[in-house]
């Protein structure tokens, strides 16, 4: 299609007078400027940069809104490109061409799946388009709209335009929505887009990604738990690289592998310990990328009792022998109540052969953990071990082991941390069995199990045939609520209610690359619903990040998101079932309940619809990092601060000035004690309070200067153990130039 009538029609002052028609911006200068750079054309490539480059320049703490007038410069360039590609008329008041024509050529491309022509009629697609919003599309910041656009939106294998923002919204809607009752499918559609295209939610990156797309699985993160064989060992690396193709993020619990100098098959001091095969996963890491947008991610962890532990946590570290080192995965350590004990009264710590222990002793520490703060069976049998004397037990002051965790943390940012005992006590399915660790980005806690072989035979002369039990190879499904707009127009629980649908139709419209987590998905149906935007949301309320008025709301807040979410698993479940392990987990005996201490009239009333009629979802929520997506709804990452008020993104082409989300003189009190200046006390507070309303785990960063005393992080490990918190995620260290930094003195 060749540029039409209508938008030769309009002149560049005309083009960006619309553009700045809702902004109190002088234009004038802005005219001058690109006049004098010769921009004639807004929608030619090069000129559309210049326009964009120069919006970009004005930005600053006191003109936030240029972000805005980028934005919609790059969004009429995007329009301009679908309609050429799409072959549809163009111009300012028709932005967006057929929907239904949008989804037969992308299909005939082979880019969307046929479902989506299959599940709808032309009538429905229809219907559907005419509650597509374009002024959505206002929404959207330069960041945002540059991210979306380049990442996500569906386009040919030229990468030619095609999709619209709009349109990705709609499509992952219907997307979702696609095996729903018929007699209320169109209007879970609707509502689904209705979340998604205000920014109030939105969903996980591959779901954003992949949804109504021919190629690639849809949830974010898988746990591995890795058999003690060479068997167990391969066929783990093997499943880790093909979900790490598929856009995959991958912890892998390697615990149960024997330590070096342990026996093979009665021969002493033959194993070489986990370090060659955590070098292995790194190699898989760097040669099996994700889609070619990046390397894979994997987190590694290891029990702090582990006789190998000192060498993990060597791992990364930039000195020391290179055969040790594996540069490019990351690290976790599972930490039982007693070692921390240990760690405060400067007592010893003793290590083990995970092998040895099983031969010897007839069990596995990993399979125990302490049902009550200070006492359970997990340091009754770690006391018999030590009474034991066994060849592999090592003494080493557990200080020790806690300044090598700290030094590999501030050098690298990991390994992240990882409370077992208190993971376990808080375990709504402990009836069927143990969480051993987290996954890549600390936020889900569920049940694991290694994957064992059973046998392989020949079957009609040339057919071989491995059989296995499936272990618990944990899958979790994420989204994630914006706090930054959806608490300010109070639509948590209408918006909760789809997200929990949303999630759980994921469960059963993925195709995942390996079967495990197929199998481990269907029966706990787990769901991560998560939140971002906290930052952004204390500065709309003016509320003190270092205050007890932050933790008081962190506490009321997250209480009211867990109920809308139970409450909403359990509506499901009525309808379509409980998730096939209800019944003995705490969710039908009530003990969830009560050890999160809901005792008021609803919680009760909640407590006995549940035990009635079951709950769709065995694991419910997870806050995740949601690094990316943030960026594209408008707001703050996870629950954490902001790193500045104002900072210059470098990008290849030009750099980008980001501001906080809704920066102005109301908010920048609130958001000047930024990330690497609030007290971290204050932050570990507030994740105690909303870690009590959490079923799962939080992404949570401790942000601290280089040069913190160690004796101030040590305590605030501390202060996170005994607060209730489950994992920590990166301890983020900066340079010395930070002002007004004065809580980690003292």
């Amino acid at each position: 299609m060749t540029r039409n009538q209508s938008i030769e029609q309009e002149t560049l002052s005309e083009f960006i007078d619309r553009i700045f028609n809702d902004f109190k911006l002088a234009s004038d200068q802005y005219k001058e400027k690109i006049r004098k750079a010769g921009v004639t054309n807004p929608f030619d490539e090069r000129d559309a940069d210049i326009l964009i480059k120069y919006a970009l320049e004005n930005i600053d703490e006191a003109n936030t809104e240029w972000t805005y007038i980028a934005a919609r410069i790059f969004l009429q360039n995007l329009y301009y490109k679908a309609a050429r590609n799409r072959g549809y008329e163009f111009n300012h008041n028709r932005t967006y061409g057929s929907f239904y024509d949008l989804i037969r050529i992308l299909t005939e491309k082979g880019i969307y799946s046929e479902k989506l022509l299959m599940k709808y009629t032309k009538q429905d697609i229809e219907y559907f388009e005419s509650f597509i919003e374009p002024k959505h599309d206002l929404l959207f910041t330069y960041p945002a709209i540059l991210s979306l656009a380049t990442r996500y939106l569906a386009t040919d294998y030229e990468k030619n335009v095609y999709e619209l923002p709009q349109e990705r919204w709609m499509i992952i809607a219907m997307y979702l929505m696609q095996d729903e009752d018929k007699s209320m499918r169109n209007e879970y559609v609707k509502e689904a887009y209705w979340a998604l295209s205000n920014l109030y939610m939105t969903v996980a990156t591959p779901t954003l990604a992949n949804s109504g797309k021919t190629h690639g699985q849809l949830s974010s993160c898988f746990i591995d738990t890795v058999n003690d064989s060479l068997q167990g060992i391969y066929d783990s690396n093997s499943d880790v690289a093909q979900l790490s193709k598929n856009g995959g993020g991958i912890g892998v619990y390697m615990g149960k592998i024997r330590a070096r100098g342990s026996s093979i098959k009665g021969y002493k001091g033959m194993s070489s310990g986990v370090i060659p095969w955590i070098k292995q996963l790194n190699n898989t890491a760097v040669s099996v990328d994700q889609l070619g947008t990046r390397k894979g991610a994997i987190s590694v962890y290891l029990d702090v009792w582990h006789r190998d532990i000192e060498d993990f946590l060597d791992l990364k570290l930039n000195n020391g022998d290179e055969r040790l080192r594996a540069y490019d995965i990351y690290t976790g350590v599972c930490i039982p109540d007693y070692f921390m004990e240990q760690v405060e009264k400067r007592g010893d710590w003793y290590l083990f052969d995970p092998y040895e222990v099983k031969q010897v002793m007839g069990y596995s520490l990993e399979d125990f953990y302490d049902e009550k703060k200070g006492d359970g069976q997990w340091r009754k049998k770690y006391q018999e071990c030590i009474q034991a004397n066994l060849s592999s037990k090592k003494r080493i002051p557990a200080i020790d082991i806690m300044k090598r965790i700290m030094r590999s943390q501030l050098e690298t940012g990991a390994p992240f941390m990882f409370y077992r005992d208190e993971v376990n006590r808080q375990n709504a399915n402990s009836h069927q069995g143990m969480i051993y660790c987290s996954n890549l980005c600390t936020e889900i806690a569920q049940n694991q199990s290694p994957t064992e072989f059973i046998e392989e035979y020949i079957e009609n002369e040339n057919i071989i045939v491995k059989k296995y039990k499936a272990g618990d190879f944990v899958v979790c499904n994420l989204s994630s609520i914006n706090l930054g707009r959806a608490v300010p127009d109070n639509v948590l629980e209408r918006l909760i209610k789809i997200q929990v649908r949303m999630l759980d139709n994921v469960i059963d419209i993925n195709t995942l690359p390996i079967k495990q987590p197929e199998i481990t998905n269907k029966k706990y149906r787990a769901i991560g619903l998560g939140t971002f935007g906290w930052h952004h949301l204390l500065a709309l309320k003016n509320i003190e990040w270092e205050s007890e008025e932050a933790v008081q709301y962190a506490d009321e807040l997250y209480e009211k998101i867990a109920y809308y979410t139970i409450r909403s698993s359990m509506e499901l479940s009525k309808e379509k079932g409980s998730y096939p392990l209800f019944e003995g987990s705490k969710w039908s005996s009530g003990e969830y309940f009560i050890y999160k201490g809901y005792t008021d009239e609803r919680w009760m009333q909640l407590q006995k619809d549940v035990k009635k009629y079951g709950i769709r979802n065995g694991y419910l929520m997870a806050i995740a990092p949601n690094a990316t997506t943030s960026i594209i709804a408008g707001s703050t990452a996870g629950i954490d601060p902001i790193f500045k008020p104002f900072y210059i993104e470098e990008k290849k082409d030009y750099r980008i000035p980001t501001t906080a989300p809704d920066l102005n003189h109301k908010t920048y009190n609130i958001y000047r004690r930024s990330a690497y200046i609030v007290d971290q006390r204050w932050s570990i507070k507030q994740n105690a309070a909303r870690q009590k309303h959490i079923d799962q785990s939080i992404s949570f960063n401790i942000y601290v200067p280089n040069t913190i005393k160690a004796s101030v992080l040590l305590d605030l490990h501390f202060q996170a153990w005994k607060s209730g918190l489950k994992t920590t995620y990166y301890v983020r260290s900066t340079s010395n130039e930070v002002e007004e930094c004065v809580w980690c003195q003292s």
